[in-house]
């Protein structure tokens, strides 16, 4: 397909114009930072915006768009740590043939285990993942280590690219991101400062994890240079990694030790695989035990 009829800006735009109608953004100072870096092979365009506001820690974007092989997006919100809420996911990787998305409200804690917090943000929720699952089906074996940072709700889908196909995706996101704004316009502050010190450790822990596990940082590697892709993984898309808390990837994920004390750089170390969607349409989890080995 020609990818110069796709973008991902119209999701961009819808995002900003609904979160403004609602609340007041602030860029922050790793939008300026960003937004205007250069990719070394001067085919690929580069967008990053990032903003905060009163209920939002964290709002940002980041598209790369080469019309004659690849399409990135990446799309998050993270509340302040005074709520729990779910983070708003969103990301994409569209080539001429393929588009591999994931599409979520990951919860800041485990939804196969406290059950509290899934009938709290996503049992009204679960009709959203009835209304995609046909027309986005799972996209294949993934692992329980991946598995715990999605909800009951997840889209994870892998399908030929294609007009319809794109218009479906901003369908789903637009459905999705309506959700999450609603939950958070609902959200009432926490004041326990012992619970927004779990919400900031969860939310530090997801950080921790996707900082690490990025699977795009590859390309962001060849197309700006090692140093510069490690400060858009740290300072930009997951922000907060390095001031939300001091605990290491290690501290969190001490499966992933090696003997010499380095980080094994495997994608995958311990849990089943899940081939098909481990969640029934009520959101109760079908899949047994996510820590079983394979």
């Amino acid at each position: 397909m020609d990818l110069s009829t796709l973008s991902y800006q119209k999701f961009v735009r819808f995002a900003l114009e609904q979160t403004k109608l609602r609340t007041t953004l602030t860029p922050l100072p790793s939008q300026e930072k960003f937004k205007s870096i250069k990719a070394k092979d001067e085919k690929s365009a580069l967008k990053a915006i990032s903003f905060c506001a009163p209920k939002i820690r964290l709002l940002r974007s980041l598209t790369i768009e080469d019309s004659q092989s690849m399409l990135v997006f990446d799309f998050a919100a993270f509340s302040k740590p005074e709520y729990d809420m779910p983070i708003f996911c969103a990301n994409a990787f569209t080539t001429p043939s393929r588009s591999i998305v994931v599409l979520d409200l990951n919860p800041l804690y485990d939804v196969t285990t406290q059950h509290n917090y899934k009938e709290k943000y996503y049992k009204k929720l679960m009709p959203l993942s009835e209304k995609y699952s046909e027309l986005l089906p799972w996209g294949g074996k993934i692992t329980s280590e991946s598995m715990k940072f999605f909800s009951p709700i997840v889209i994870w889908t892998t399908v030929a690219s294609s007009q319809p196909v794109h218009d479906v995706l901003f369908s789903a996101f637009v459905d999705y991101y309506k959700a999450w704004l609603e939950l958070i316009d609902e959200a009432i502050e926490e004041k326990d400062k012992y619970l927004i010190s779990l919400n900031c450790e969860a939310q530090h822990r997801y950080l921790t994890w996707r900082a690490e596990k990025d699977p795009g940082y590859p390309i962001l590697k060849k197309l700006f240079g090692e140093t510069l892709a490690k400060d858009l993984v740290r300072q930009f898309l997951f922000d907060g990694v390095d001031s939300l808390g001091s605990k290491t990837f290690l501290d969190y994920f001490p499966e992933y030790r090696l003997e010499n004390g380095a980080v094994n750089k495997r994608r995958s170390m311990v849990g089943k695989s899940y081939e098909t969607r481990p969640w029934n349409p009520q959101g109760e989890f079908i899949g047994g035990n996510l820590n079983e080995d394979l």
